[in-house]
């Protein structure tokens, strides 16, 4: 089964999953390494990591360039963050292309205008139904694997209401969509209200500090949800982690005060072994690299001596 039919599996089953954010490569294969079914692609959380806000800032290559990266090294189905599509129909119809090259299991698009903001900040704008149904549209038309998850979101509860962001939902999903995404419910009923009135599976985003309030999973999955992101969970953890242990080296000179609480060597080398590298080919490299060494010849990355 492949990755992208896993997630097909996982979207038909009656059951809730939760789906973790990663805003880097490392922090996908720790999610997978937790156990978890799937991993988001925060496009938020990799813009901030880059050093931007959440202001569709990042380019289609620079997304694909990350996605393909992250699709490399884990073995679950990745989700990814598609903003607007970069622009229009025409524009949607190059980036499913370009993110299903990448191996990406699924994607969401959002009816914003472009460039867009997070879906939890103030002033958003969105384009017509009838121009996100043409970007749907495009979408489905242009995939060329079948079990590709496109997910539709609608940002438009901030701007039209709820009533209007789910009567949106459902039109994308009319046109081809595999699950419905109605961003930024306010209210647990409003939670309630999407579960009950999406006409297909309906995806929510979880997390602390924005317009949604936080709910437990099986509650969750009772509201009729089968699928949760949890997309900046990680990375505020990694930031308070950072400070933390920046705060002890400025205090004392060294992290021994801290230093139980930090990975070890052995288990970050771990983590950031490469599929790819880490069987015979890996070895056969690292293998002439000692070699030649010894021999004092230098030698390429393809195994040949200059």
């Amino acid at each position: 089964m492949t990755p992208r039919q896993e997630l097909r599996r996982l979207i038909d089953q009656r059951d809730y999953t939760m789906v973790p954010g990663a805003y880097d490569t490392l922090t996908a294969r720790l999610v997978e390494a937790a156990g978890f079914a799937a991993v988001y692609l925060t496009g938020g959380g990799y813009s901030r990591a880059s050093g931007y806000p959440d202001l569709g800032l990042l380019s289609l290559t620079e997304n694909v360039l990350f996605i393909g990266r992250t699709v490399e090294a884990v073995g679950i189905p990745v989700i990814a963050d598609a903003d607007t599509g970069y622009g229009n129909a025409i524009n949607v119809i190059r980036t499913v292309r370009e993110y299903e090259k990448t191996g990406v299991a699924g994607f969401h698009i959002e009816d914003q205008i472009s460039p867009k903001k997070c879906g939890h900040y103030e002033r958003k704008e969105v384009i017509s139904r009838a121009e996100m149904i043409g970007k749907i549209k495009a979408a489905v038309d242009t995939r060329r694997d079948g079990d590709l998850v496109i997910i539709a979101r609608s940002d438009a509860r901030a701007i039209e209401g709820l009533e209007a962001a789910v009567d949106r939902v459902n039109a994308y999903l009319e046109a081809g969509a595999d699950v419905g995404f109605v961003e930024a419910p306010q209210t647990v009923e409003e939670l309630r209200i999407v579960g009950r009135e999406v006409r297909g599976p309906a995806l929510v985003n979880v997390f602390e500090g924005g317009k949604t309030p936080m709910i437990g999973a099986q509650e969750l999955e009772a509201m009729g949800f089968r699928l949760g992101i949890y997309p900046s969970q990680t990375h505020r953890a990694a930031i308070r982690a950072a400070q933390r242990v920046l705060a002890a080296m400025k205090r004392d000179g060294d992290t021994r005060a801290i230093e139980t609480e930090l990975a070890t060597f052995q288990e970050r080398e771990g983590r950031c072994r490469h599929r790819g590298l880490a069987g015979a080919g890996g070895q056969i490299y690292a293998d002439r690299l000692s070699q030649r060494r010894r021999s004092a010849t230098p030698l390429t990355k393809a195994g040949v001596a200059r």
